[in-house]
């Protein structure tokens, strides 16, 4: 695993509804395999912890350390991204999950 991923994937996401122990994007994306495994067939892609917009959790922490451009926030702090900007932070979030769960090297 590279330093950038170690790095991104200790980037704090704040308070999610994830729950309260979920605090860095490892936390987040460790806990949404749990939920998808916990719950099977009646898992939500849509609502995984009960409500839309959960991919904001992880993508826009992201966007904040630097590590994905999904441009400047709004004056609340919202981004408003192009298809290939969130398609970009997207796969970027994928290689997280993929180092995450590579086996160690020797």
């Amino acid at each position: 695993m590279n330093d950038q991923i170690k790095a991104a994937l200790a980037v704090s996401v704040g308070t999610t509804d994830a729950g309260p122990k979920v605090k860095t994007v490892r936390d987040y994306l460790r806990k949404l395999l749990e939920t998808v495994w916990e719950e099977g067939e009646c898992f939500s892609g849509k609502r995984p912890f009960g409500n839309s917009g959960w991919d904001a959790d992880v993508i826009w922490p992201l966007a904040r350390a630097g590590f994905v451009n999904l441009g400047k926030p709004d004056e609340d702090g919202d981004f408003n991204y192009t298809d290939a900007q969130e398609a970009k932070a997207r796969k970027f979030v994928s290689e997280c999950i993929r180092a995450m769960c590579a086996e160690p090297q020797p």
